[in-house]
This record gives C-alpha cells, sequence and structure tokens, in this order.
C-alpha cells in the first residue's frame, strides 16, 4: 500500500515505541489518552502504509564486538545485486544504495575477527565488478543505536516519556556473555521485537518466569534493545543523505556532540579513515540539506570538508524486508 502522511498521534505512537518497544497497548493507551482499540487500530495501519516495524537490537558493544561501515565502488549492473546479497547476512544491519548507484554502503556487525576477515579480504574483494572497497572501524558513537531520530520528534510530555521509559541500562566494565537461551531469544526478537512470551517460550523451551528474567537481564544490562523502523517518507523526509566529515583530530568531540544535537541527524560517529566522522542525515527537500550543509555544517569549527551523498534507496534497514 502507498505511504501516507503521519498525523501528531501517529508520531507519539511512534516515539511510545522507541521509548518501549515492548510496552503493552494498554499503558501506550493510557499515555496517549486513548482507548487500547484505537492504539491497536493505528498500529494496524502503520504497518501497512508506513511498513512500521518494531525489533530487537543487540549491542554489539557489551559483547566486545566492533561494528564497521563499508563502503563498495562497483559497476551499476552488479549494484542491487551485491546489495541485495549484503542485505541477506545476519552480520549487516543498514544497507543502501548511494552516488547515482555506483555505490553500496553497509552497516556490519561481525561477530568475530575471522567473520570479518573473510567477508572484507576474501569475498568482497573477489566479487566480480567490485571497483574498491573501504571499510571504516566505528570508534565512538554520538548518535544513533538507542537514541533514535524519534527521541528528537518532542511529541511526548517529559511525564508521558517517564510512564513508559525502561529502567536504565547498568554500567558494564567486561565484555558480557550470552548463554544458549538468550541465543535462542534474540533470534526471536530481531525478527519480531513484540513477539510474544508464548513465541519466545517456544523458541528456548523455557518456563515463562524464566523468560522474563532472561529478557530483563538482557535489556538492564544493554545487550538487547528495541527500535522502530517505518519509512522517512510518511514524516516529509524526501531526501536522506550520508555525510563523511574531514574534521581536525581536536576538534572529533566537539563536532561530535554538535551533530547529535541537530534535528537532521539521524546517526553519527567517529570512524577511521581520511574522513574522521559520518553522519546520516534526513531532509524534506534538496533545499532544505543545502541550507543544512552551508549554515549548520559550515559554521561547525573544525570541519575542514564533507563529502556528500543521497541515499537512493534503503535496502536493509536493521532486518532484511525483500519488499523496499
Amino acid at each position: 500500500m502507498p505511504s501516507r502522511a503521519l498525523d501528531a498521534l501517529d508520531l507519539r505512537l511512534l516515539q511510545c515505541l522507541q521509548i518501549d518497544g515492548r510496552a503493552p497497548l494498554s499503558r501506550i493507551a493510557e499515555v496517549l489518552g486513548v482507548s487500547d482499540q484505537t492504539v491497536a487500530r493505528r498500529l494496524r495501519r502503520l504497518r501497512t502504509t508506513a511498513r512500521l516495524r518494531v525489533l530487537g537490537v543487540i549491542d554489539e558493544s557489551r559483547l566486545g564486538r566492533t561494528n564497521w561501515i563499508v563502503r563498495l565502488r562497483c559497476t551499476p549492473d552488479v549494484a542491487e545485486q551485491l546489495a541485495g546479497a549484503l542485505a541477506r547476512r545476519p552480520d549487516t544491519s543498514y544497507v543502501s544504495l548511494i552516488s547515482g548507484g555506483t555505490e553500496v554502503m553497509c552497516a556490519m556487525k561481525p561477530r568475530s575477527r575471522q567473520a570479518r576477515d573473510e567477508l572484507l579480504f576474501d569475498r568482497l574483494q573477489r566479487t566480480p565488478r567490485v571497483v574498491s572497497v573501504s571499510a571504516h572501524c566505528v570508534l565512538h558513537s554520538f548518535y544513533g543505536g538507542r537514541l533514535d531520530w524519534l527521541n528528537k520528534a518532542n511529541g511526548l510530555a517529559p511525564d508521558q516519556q517517564a510512564a513508559l521509559r525502561p529502567p536504565p541500562v547498568e554500567p558494564v566494565t567486561d565484555p558480557l556473555t550470552l548463554e544458549a537461551a538468550d541465543e535462542a531469544l534474540l533470534a526471536v526478537l530481531v525478527r519480531d521485537g513484540r513477539a510474544t512470551l508464548t513465541e519466545l517460550q517456544a523458541a528456548t523451551g523455557q518456563s515463562e518466569s524464566v523468560v522474563k528474567r532472561r529478557l530483563e537481564r538482557m535489556r538492564t544490562t544493554g545487550v538487547l534493545y528495541f527500535d522502530v523502523q517505518f519509512d522517512q517518507e510518511p514524516l516529509g523526509h524526501e531526501v536522506e543523505a550520508m555525510l563523511w566529515l574531514t574534521v581536525a583530530p581536536a576538534a572529533l568531540a566537539d563536532v561530535g556532540r554538535a551533530l547529535a544535537a541537530h534535528p537532521e541527524v539521524r546517526f553519527a560517529a567517529a570512524i577511521t579513515g581520511q574522513a574522521g566522522i559520518v553522519a546520516s542525515t534526513v531532509h524534506r527537500n534538496s533545499a532544505e540539506l543545502y541550507t543544512y550543509l552551508s549554515e549548520k555544517i559550515g559554521a561547525l569549527d573544525g570541519v575542514q570538508a564533507v563529502e556528500t551523498a543521497l541515499t537512493l534507496r534503503l535496502v536493509k534497514q536493521l532486518a532484511y524486508d525483500p519488499g523496499r
């Protein structure tokens, strides 16, 4: 079904799910001041008109793993095929076509150094018609992950947010280790963050109380959080862009914090490579992107150069959806 514009209630509902993706419909309805039936009806409609999905996300840093951003320049005739192949891999989270369809960008989260090297040094290097491969290690995240663009929408009052906010994440000094039952739970939740306890019990063969306890522990330790996946067009975001900012080393932290506060920024991180910071931004049109680059980015001390590429198509956002 074609997307349609979201109204204020739709946006507040999305924000509720971003704060707690597993919040019961009754609690969301109470926070929004509407009936349970209204919330359920809105959710059903958003699943079709905006392709809404609530997905569990694993914070790889809590497990001692490193995230990478990979850029692959290739000939136009293989770009879509390559993007599709990367999207189907379980160790990628975002895959998009950029730069006029001659470049594929993906966020990769390899489970081990061996898996990383196999992909970067073997498979991709031997892929026909791939012109170049550049891999950038994510050193520090300024915005993204648990902090989604929806957190900047300000549709909910502070007391409404507090009524939904789950317990805070506990500080962790050493990498955590998952048990087999945890892995089984995560395998279900990364496909459907609102999977029922019955479904989670069936996946693990454990009692409801044990499932609840494991789920709560993964959330409080920060291994698991929930994100909302939906099309940006209904929010009026016609233009999505990737920015690679060459920044003086002494200005990395200041520029990163400034980007995190910009309403246009969905993701910003310090990375290895010539460009010290990468950011993903959304805009209503190309004129707004120009204004953002010339006025906001141009005003940041320490930014020496900016490479900009429009996102032509988002092939994968957390979970692969062949219909995108």
